[in-house]
Formats: C-alpha cells, structure tokens, sequence
C-alpha cells in the first residue's frame, strides 16, 4: 500500500496538478495540506471521478486538510487534536483506512518568531506530542503525515545558515519534534534514507527547485506496529517541476499490510 503526502497549496488552483498526479503516481492514501478552501468549496465530485472517497476539513484561504482513498472509505475519527489551541484553524483530519489509523496534519508556521504565532506553534506541536503519546501507549497502527512545518536537522535543509532564523529550523520547534520520534515513532524517510540529504519543499524564488536548494518538512511518521511493515519512502520530485505547481513535492510511504 502506498500512502503520501502532498501540501497542495490551494486545491482548487492547482487540481489540474492535483489530477496528473493522481492518475500517474496512484496513490493508495493520500494527505493533503492547504486546501485554501471551504468546505462548500472543496472539489468532491471531481476527486470521486478520479476514484478517491475523501473527507476533508477546510477553512477560507487558509490552511485546510483532506483524505484521500481509493482503497476504502475514509471512516472519519478525528478533525482537530483533543487539546488543539485554536480549533478555529483547520489543521488536522484522522481516519480509519484498511486497518491503520491516519492522521493528516498542517501544522503552524509560526513566523515571525518570537512572537504569538511562535508561542501558538509551540503550543500546537504539544497537544500533538500529547495525543500521539495516547497512540503509542494504545500501541495503534497508527501513521502521522503532513506538513509539520519542522526542519529536523541539519541534514534537513541545503544550507543551514540561511535558517537560522527561522521558526521552522528554530531550536524550540526541533526539540518538539525530537521528543515526538522519541516517543517511539519511526521517521519514515529518514529510516529509509539514512545519510541523504532529501527534501520536501523548495521556494518558488532563485531557481531554488533546479539548484535543490530545498528544505525537509513534510514527514511521516509511524507507530511501532506500522513501522514493521514500512517497505520504502521518497520524494516524488516531479509534480514540483510542473507548472503552475505547488512548492512542495508530494512524499510517500509504502507498506506492506
């Protein structure tokens, strides 16, 4: 099974990335982050057409998650996290598929940090780490995908330095995630991809696609009865040198269930 991750950056403007995706690539899952829409909004019917059941959870021009399957209905078991500080935000979407329990995230950017969107970020990645604690102790088949909006390492980001300021390469925000993968989730790429530099995102400025100058921050993660049955994960680079493209590139995961 093949589940992935893709920040779309408005759903509505890019479908027809979204289509050619989705017809070359076939995922099983999938994840997607910044819908940009409302739900009124949200192209059902034409995401049914190309063989997918999808739930999602929108919010006007911003932010804004969705499932995607083709492989089962999505039985919808979460859209916000039990301690989430602002449920005004539509920032996480969980469902039951196949067996496992997925659960989509965007998480906040927090810049300019420091600052309240910083201390609102912090306070996020907590009721996060919170409730995947309650995962894990369940010891639920359980994967956590999406947009975390986190540079892990150095290892994660082209040039270190440059995002030093960053609230995304922030120390606090890496430590958030550092105690998340302790907790006993298996970074999925990472795992597979030990001593690669490989990256998820790359802004639309300075040529930063051609030149890889790009940064890790679309992760999955996987509770130790899934983090069996992990096969393979990558970077579906292709889609982000397309036009009119999001500035992420879908990652994905396969397992063997």
């Amino acid at each position: 099974m093949r589940i992935a991750s893709y920040n779309i950056n408005g759903i509505n403007s890019r479908f027809a990335v979204l289509e050619r995706w989705l017809k070359e690539f076939q995922p099983d899952i999938v994840g997607l982050q910044e819908l940009k829409c409302t739900d009124d909004a949200f192209p059902a019917a034409a995401i049914e057409a190309l063989g997918y059941s999808a739930i999602w959870h929108g919010q006007r021009a911003w932010n804004g998650v969705a499932l995607l399957s083709k492989v089962g209905r999505p039985v919808e078991t979460r859209r916000a996290l039990p301690a989430d500080p602002n449920l005004e935000q539509s920032r996480y979407i969980e469902a039951a598929i196949c067996g496992i329990l997925v659960g989509n995230m965007y998480a906040p950017n927090g810049n300019p940090q420091p600052g309240p969107k910083f201390d609102y970020k912090l306070a996020w990645l907590d009721a996060l780490k919170a409730y995947a604690q309650d995962l894990i102790d369940g010891e639920v088949p359980a994967m956590l995908i999406g947009d975390y909006n986190i540079i892990p390492t150095d290892e994660d980001v082209y040039k270190p330095e440059r995002w030093k300021k960053d609230a995304l390469f922030a120390p606090a925000a890496r430590e958030k995630f550092r105690e998340l993968v302790e907790q006993g989730w298996t970074d999925a790429l990472r795992k597979t991809h030990p001593d690669e530099r490989i990256y998820t995102f790359w802004h639309y400025w300075r040529n930063s696609f051609e030149r890889d100058a790009g940064i890790r921050i679309d992760h999955a993660l996987l509770s130790p009865p899934l983090a069996k049955k992990l096969k393979k994960a990558g970077v579906d680079r292709t889609p982000r040198g397309w036009e009119k493209t999001s500035d992420h590139g879908p990652m994905w995961v396969e397992l063997k269930l």
